[in-house]
């Protein structure tokens, strides 16, 4: 079923003519407050109790998580919390809960808002695209009062959710009492990571009279992340390499909250919002080299992979002796220093008078961060005083996970590399990235008596969106001295079933930063994208009987404008970077325009008391990704490997992807939060971002490491279009007993243009046709206890593919655990464990073997091959929480 523009826009359109009212602007915040107003519960019956009202009471479709307690989500980590809802999967990076795609969607068509406003977020890794999904690792959980999630669209939401919008709402101290608050202390280790520490808390504050209240929350952790796995590039002599990744990881954020009641019908607030994650890391390779040129070691091949990496067909098993050694070995690591702060201040007006409402919200939120410095240091069996174990053993890649079965031991300490290591200068860099976003917007919602209209709700809204990426190259000194081997490692860290030297990040760092005498900027890596969005809305809400809903329009208008060095045939300056040859210091400036009117329509019917139909229908868009906005961006220059360069042009030009979908439930309401409910939903979906591929161009750049002129040059247009649909089925029940059980499902079909991605799949990105919840909890006064679990079937991961292309994802399903005990009404003691399965991140390789052989369709990337599996890891948390 495809939802058609005319009828639905002209039924609007004619409503609000009748009205004689304009549509005027746009809301970022939540629908009607009286709709979803924040309630503080406490327990896990209390809060899906209030989930049940606000999903019952909304117009929309809308599902929420409310906190249990004070400081207290469901679960740990917000993405994971958000994981619970129906229609609702988490990508999960780096051990934590990072992108939300809902119903089956991109995680860049989710649009979410921390109370109803955009927060700035740069990344703090250099190799992955800058896009505009959330990364909700960023929020400590304690801090969050409850998040909503909007599955239809309606007028007075902010533009950008095809998917869905999600709203994270902070804690206001008028909603709370006087002098209440929380302290909490947690300490948690996994089965793989190093111990992480926490402490988080909030006080707020109220005069007598409940005109004027402060509230203050804080939260600290501080832990190292350990990721290990096994990654197969397989252009490198049939390359496997046993990797371990540590993050020393620390996060911050402070929240202050100012509201104010002056007046009777005026409340006006101030809210802060600073967000800080270091995210220093290193990845450590063990790299085998188990096809060598000439050699017998591989034993079987996928011969229907071939390419110039592999021209015999990709190796998928190999067996390696101490009669047949492989002739080389290699050691490399990679250190970043890593860091993101975020800052946000957020003004908000409130009016009321007899009739009408008026919102005013002002703000602005920004962003510094990326990667603030990459070093790498490497060793080979060709250096001097390199004993490492010579390989022995079988490598087993017939799976969808390679098996690396050692026959000796391969464990090694840092005393059997080279004395003496150095700083490599093809891999230094910096890439700091900057994010900004201004905005205001008003709204007014008039009270009317138009027999079932009985409101008008009015808006407009401006942002001003500043996004800016750069990279700089090192310029070294004549000299470049090498740092003592031992210093620049602290003992070792496991990889495979042996372990290596672990990285010392600050000493590798340091060992690079002394043998540098100034930077240059690398002019092919700067772009600065500039969005100026301008919204107007009119939307009506009606109520009559057992009826209630609301329908309006939305207008949406759009200024982009991209800036870039021109590549104008600029002689290299003597001291300039090499990769600047071509490249001028005037700007290429690029503009562009595009506008919109959508329309919405939520209807909802009390059939009963406790059963509700509801029905919506809606136009919904995406923006283009930055990343495919940028202007030239090159990739692969001067790097350890021929036939990586990549030249891709970004287009101001593109259009957003833009939905027409309907939503159609039935929801029974029993009991205390008890809710059966069933949903359809469709979304047809225009106007996908295309990537034509030309290989082997001439650029006018030649690539020092292969000595050619020799690129894949990518650039994006619009075509074509796809489809969601599928169905939803969620069931609470809480028994008198003191247990209950909370399950869900959702099956999502999605069909998109293959010819939009690199590896010709013709589905949706991060899209499980399966999703799985089932929850049970028992609580009384004292105690609670709680198991979770969550699956989902596989699913294609897509990132930038100069380094790590499209892969498929394996089914993944996690059993959580946690359990707490109310020792008095002050104090109360937790126990989390996350994954207690230990299930395996798996990650093999998708594109059919027909796909030419390049930089965008690598060898591992095709035929099922096991490009990458990570270790599952069961963390355990205690926390102790004293509330007042």
């Amino acid at each position: 079923m495809k939802v058609k523009q005319t009828p639905i826009a002209a039924a609007v359109s004619l409503a609000l003519l009748g009205g004689s009212l304009a549509a005027q602007a746009q809301q970022a915040d939540a629908p009607a407050p009286a709709q979803l107003e924040q309630v503080v519960v406490t327990g896990i019956r209390a809060s899906l109790q209030t989930a049940a009202t606000i999903k019952k009471n909304a117009s929309a479709v809308v599902d929420a998580v409310s906190a249990e307690d004070v400081g207290k989500l469901p679960d740990s980590d917000v993405g994971q919390a958000l994981g619970r809802i129906p229609g609702v999967s988490v990508g999960r990076a780096f051990g934590q809960g990072a992108t939300v795609s809902i119903r089956g969607s991109d995680p860049q068509m989710t649009y979410t808002t921390l109370n109803g406003q955009t927060v700035a977020s740069t990344g703090w890794y250099d190799q992955l695209d800058i896009d505009r999904s959330f990364n909700y690792s960023l929020l400590p959980s304690e801090l969050i009062g409850g998040m909503e999630v909007y599955k239809s669209q309606q007028a007075d939401l902010t533009e950008g959710g095809i998917g869905g919008t999600v709203i994270v709402k902070t804690r206001k101290p008028l909603d709370l009492g006087a002098h209440s608050g929380f302290v909490s202390v947690k300490y948690g280790r996994g089965t793989i990571s190093d111990p992480e520490k926490e402490v988080s808390g909030l006080y707020s504050w109220k005069n007598d009279a409940k005109t004027f209240g402060v509230l203050a929350a804080a939260a600290h952790a501080q832990g190292a992340y350990i990721r290990r796995g096994v990654e197969a590039d397989n252009r490198w002599a049939g390359d496997v390499a046993p990797t371990a990744f540590v993050q020393d990881r620390k996060r911050d954020a402070i929240n202050l909250t100012l509201q104010a009641r002056p007046a009777q019908g005026l409340e006006l607030g101030l809210n802060l919002l600073r967000l800080k994650l270091v995210g220093d890391n290193s990845n450590s390779s063990d790299y085998i080299f188990q096809d060598p040129e000439n050699g017998t070691n591989c034993d079987k091949r996928n011969t229907d992979v071939k390419s110039p990496w592999n021209p015999n067909g990709m190796c998928v098993h190999s067996t390696t002796t101490a009669a047949n050694p492989l002739p080389n070995q290699f050691f490399q690591v990679w250190a970043r220093a890593a860091e993101m702060t975020s800052d946000s201040v957020t003004f908000d007006g409130h009016y009321k008078v007899d009739g009408a409402k008026f919102d005013l919200v002002a703000g602005t939120t920004k962003a510094k961060g990326g990667t603030k410095l990459t070093a790498n240091y490497q060793a080979g069996s060709w250096d001097a005083g390199f004993s490492v174990p010579k390989w022995q053993g079988t490598i087993d890649a017939t799976g969808h996970q390679i098996a690396v079965n050692p026959t000796s031991n391969q464990s090694f300490t840092a005393a059997q590399l080279p004395s003496q290591l150095a700083p490599q200068s093809w891999a230094t860099s910096q890439g700091p990235n900057r994010d900004q976003e201004k905005y205001a917007q008003l709204d007014a919602t008039i009270d009317l008596n138009w027999g079932a209209i009985n409101t008008f709700k009015t808006g407009v809204r401006f942002a001003d969106h500043t996004f800016e990426k750069r990279a700089y190259r090192p310029v070294w000194a004549a000299t470049i001295a090498s740092t003592n081997t031992a210093s620049l490692f602290d003992g070792t860290v496991e990889v495979a079933s042996w372990t290596i030297p672990r990285p010392n990040i600050d000493a590798m760092v340091a060992g690079t930063l002394k043998n540098i005498t100034g930077w240059n900027e690398d002019r092919s890596a700067y772009s600065e994208l500039s969005e100026k969005n301008k919204s107007a809305y009119g939307m009506f809400e009606f109520e009559a009987d057992n009826l209630r809903g609301n329908f309006g329009l939305r207008y949406i208008s759009t200024d982009v404008k991209s800036t870039g060095y021109k590549f104008d045939g600029t002689p290299l300056a003597a001291g300039d970077y090499a990769g600047n040859e071509n490249w001028g210091r005037g700007f290429d400036v690029k503009k562009s325009k595009y506008n919109d009117v959508l329309p919405s329509v939520n209807l909802a019917v009390d059939l009963r008391k406790d059963l509700v139909l509801r029905a919506a229908a809606a136009q919904a868009i995406t923006r283009p990704n930055f990343a495919n906005m940028f202007g030239i961006q090159v990739s692969g220059y001067n790097d350890d490997r021929v036939g990586n360069e990549t030249w891709t042009v970004g287009s101001v030009e593109l259009k957003p992807m833009k939905s027409s979908q309907i939503d159609l439930s039935l929801e029974y309401y029993y009991g205390r939060g008890n809710v059966l409910s069933a949903t359809f939903f469709n979304k047809d979906i225009q106007n996908f971002i295309t990537a034509n591929v030309q290989v082997n161009q001439k650029v006018g750049l030649v690539d020092p490491k292969s000595g050619v002129d020799n690129w894949t040059v990518q650039n994006f247009v619009n075509a074509g279009g796809g489809r969601l649909r599928g169905v939803e089925l969620q069931a609470n029940h809480a028994f008198n007993n003191g247990f209950g059980v909370v399950a869900n499902y959702t099956f999502t079909e999605g069909t998109a243009p293959k010819e939009s991605f690199a590896d010709q799949i013709g589905i949706f990105t991060q899209s499980s046709k399966h999703n799985v919840n089932l929850v049970g909890y028992y609580e009384t006064e004292a105690y609670f206890g709680r198991l979770a679990y969550n699956w989902r079937s596989k699913y294609l991961i897509r990132e930038n593919a100069y380094w790590y292309g499209n892969r498929m994802h394996a089914n993944y399903g996690t059993l959580d655990a946690s359990f707490g005990w109310n020792i008095n009404k002050w104090l109360k003691l937790s126990f989390d464990a996350v994954n207690l399965t230990k299930q395996d991140d798996i990650q093999y390789g998708a594109m059919a073997t027909n796909l030419p052989a390049d930089v965008l369709h690598k060898d591992p990337l095709k035929a099922g091959y096991p490009a990458w599996s990570f270790k599952g890891e069961t963390t355990y948390k205690i926390g102790l929480t004293a509330k007042f």
